[in-house]
């Protein structure tokens, strides 16, 4: 196992285990001051029903065939939903297949560009893992930003949410869109550890936000393919408006993202106007 997945899995199994209280769990203390806050090792493979030193080869990422039940008791016992679980069976058990390599460049299909040009009365985008944007409809670089004035290496969500103030000030919450990029950016990462393109994004943004270094730390993952985002537009106002993810399926490192409002809604009249304005530009 690489030096970087092996330091990822331990990071990750180790914040799992600070944020559970032994005492919330009926576990028998084992004695001794606490140094560290949450479940000990000891407490942990208790709850999970392996020895302590099978977990602690976990936790340390050792070259150990793990198998995919003691991977699941594991997962139970730290509480992991379904994103966290499958996330740790990624870092424990990689896939040769999800190496970083020339598959992951491969420019998309001419069709997902006629689709995206298609859509016409909503905000779309394509997106890779990294949140860079490839493509994106009139409308949304209307409600986001003007993408096709950026440099290619700006066009990223996660840049453009931490970096760019006014595209900060577009989210009404933006503590929580940030850790939807957060987390979405850290599930991802652990498809392809290796990926150099997803390291140098997290080096420079590391560098440059204090807010995502603290967010990276934690490692929350999420798998937030729908919901809702609440705008403050400086043209037409607030929008509140629901997204899908829709993951290609012959290229799940794409994404095409769709915002629409509800019909008859304050959002709805709001978002047609920036239809409007955008076709007159």
């Amino acid at each position: 196992m690489e030096s970087g997945r092996r330091a990822e899995l331990g990071e990750f199994l180790r914040s799992r285990r600070a944020r559970l209280r032994p005492e919330e769990l009926g576990l028998p203390e084992f004695g001794g001051r606490r140094r560290v806050p949450g479940l000990r090792r000891e407490e942990l493979a208790l709850l999970a029903g392996v020895s302590v030193d099978h977990y602690v080869r976990l936790e340390q990422g050792r070259s150990l065939h793990f198998s995919a039940e003691v991977l699941d008791a594991v997962a139970r016992a730290l509480r992991l939903d379904a994103a966290e679980r499958d996330h740790l069976h990624r870092l424990a058990r990689p896939d040769p297949a999800t190496a970083p390599g020339a598959a992951d460049r491969r420019p998309p299909r001419s069709g997902i560009y006629r689709l995206l040009s298609s859509i016409h009365d909503v905000p779309a985008y394509l997106v890779d893992r990294n949140t860079t944007v490839l493509a994106w409809n009139p409308l949304a670089a209307a409600l986001i930003t003007d993408f096709g004035a950026l440099p290619p290496e700006r066009r990223n969500l996660a840049r453009l949410n931490f970096l760019d103030e006014g595209v900060r000030r577009l989210y009404a919450d933006w503590p929580a869109r940030a850790r939807d990029l957060v987390g979405f950016l850290r599930l991802d990462a652990g498809h392809r550890p290796a990926d150099p393109s997803t390291a140098a994004l997290i080096e420079e943004l590391s560098a440059a936000s204090a807010e995502f270094r603290q967010l990276w730390a934690e490692h929350q993952v999420k798998d937030k393919r729908h919901g809702r985002y609440l705008y403050r537009h400086p043209l037409v106002g607030e929008l509140e408006l629901a997204y899908e993810t829709l993951r290609l399926p012959d290229d799940p490192g794409l994404a095409l993202v769709v915002h629409a409002a509800d019909e008859g809604s304050a959002s709805h009249t709001a978002l047609q106007l920036l239809a409007t304005w955008t076709g007159r530009r």
